[in-house]
């Protein structure tokens, strides 16, 4: 009894040396999570793994940095539609920070709180703990069936077209929209699920990226090996990105009519219009920033 009084004890003292931020930021997320519109077990899970208790203890870092580390602005958000939705982004940074406050966006700004569920790569299954917080995250692999049964479901899913041809792009390319796969436009003309393009103005410049580490990556068992102006140089902490400021655009809705199995380049054009939508947002958010920093 002595020992779990001392605990108790260490614990609220912890709790009062946070500085007010960081209890107010805690606050907001407890409400937020709390109106995400999601179907829960008995055991307080969801079809797909996903645990609102989850976010609220895990997502306290990536709020922080959304907040006062990149300093994210949301510009548009309430163009996400209720039920289900594809938000097809640009992938960028070397590291996937993108997709981190992309999620925060949804779950931070937006009217109601959404859970943006990331398709994540194949290999995610395979890193031990990881794995397992993914999922309890609300995080999938990106696999055809889980896509349509999540989309079927009214949930809103997250794609990165661009893939790894995107996040290890050297800098010099920043802001270039790399080659699209097609499966984001095949599911969502199998399901009826109208797109809401994103363009995330910041993350191109979050890491110097020198060269393509693809290969450099695959040799590892990794998607992709960080380059970088000071990464693998000073170890560790060459991974840290830069303080830069995230400005995301959120389109407005497009809905695609057509067949799912049509031929690849009719499928094309229909990608060609969310890469146009979202190289637009690239001009305005260029257009309309101070400075990479501001």
């Amino acid at each position: 009894m002595a020992t779990e009084g001392f605990t108790a004890g260490m614990m609220d003292l912890l709790g009062a040396l946070k500085p007010m931020a960081v209890r107010r930021l805690e606050r907001e997320i407890e409400e937020r999570v709390a109106k995400i519109p999601t179907s829960l077990n008995e055991y307080g899970f969801d079809p797909y793994g996903f645990h609102p208790d989850w976010i609220r203890r895990l997502m306290l870092p990536s709020a922080l940095i959304y907040r006062y580390y990149v300093r994210a602005e949301s510009h548009d958000i309430h163009h996400i539609p209720e039920g289900r939705v594809l938000l097809i982004a640009n992938h960028a940074g070397q590291l996937p920070l993108d997709g981190a406050m992309l999620a925060a966006a949804t779950i931070l700004d937006a009217d109601p709180p959404r859970l943006a569920r990331s398709m994540a790569e194949y290999w995610v299954p395979t890193l031990p703990w990881i794995s397992v917080a993914a999922m309890r995250m609300g995080v999938l692999v990106g696999t055809r069936e889980n896509c349509i049964s999540m989309l079927k479901a009214g949930e809103c899913a997250v794609a990165f077209p661009e893939g790894v041809r995107g996040l290890n792009k050297p800098f010099s390319e920043r802001y270039r929209l790399q080659r699209f796969g097609l499966g984001f436009m095949r599911l969502a003309l199998a399901t009826d699920t109208p797109i809401v393009p994103v363009a995330i103005v910041g993350s191109e410049e979050q890491q110097i990226g020198l060269v393509d580490g693809t290969r450099a990556g695959r040799l590892l068992g990794m998607p992709a090996l960080p380059i970088t102006a000071t990464f693998p140089w000073l170890g560790p902490l060459g991974l840290l990105p830069l303080p830069v400021k995230y400005h995301i655009y959120f389109g407005e809705p497009m809905r695609f009519r057509g067949d799912p199995n049509e031929d690849d380049a009719t499928v094309e054009e229909k990608v060609e219009v969310v890469k146009s939508s979202i190289t637009a947002m690239f001009a305005r958010g260029l257009r309309e920033r101070d400075g990479v920093f501001r």
